[in-house]
């Protein structure tokens, strides 16, 4: 399969990298990784929006670099430039994850 550099996602559409759980603590204790999930990505680009059955423009609710909640499923994988990443719908995420 071709890989590709870029990927830009149409409509309201968002390319996402999945967040890694980290397996060791800053002091060096390993971390039990079997059971933990990460259910967060960082939002890598997004499209613009779509137009609703109305024929008004609906822009998505994120936008590149916020921090989401993703579903415990779904997402699309894609390769681009080596990374395994996700594509989803905005309407798909759970929440905006802040500091």
């Amino acid at each position: 399969m071709q890989q590709f550099k870029r990927l830009v996602p149409l409509m309201n559409r968002v390319l996402i990298k999945k967040l890694e759980v980290p397996n060791k603590t800053q002091s060096g204790i390993l971390l039990n990784t079997g059971d933990t999930k990460n259910p967060a990505g960082v939002v890598i680009e997004a499209g613009e929006g779509y137009y609703d059955h109305k024929g008004d423009f609906v822009k998505i609710c994120v936008k590149i670099g916020d921090t989401v909640l993703l579903p415990e499923f779904g997402g699309q994988k894609v390769n681009v430039s080596g990374q395994e990443l996700l594509i989803f719908r905005d309407t798909d995420f759970l929440g905006i994850l802040s500091r």
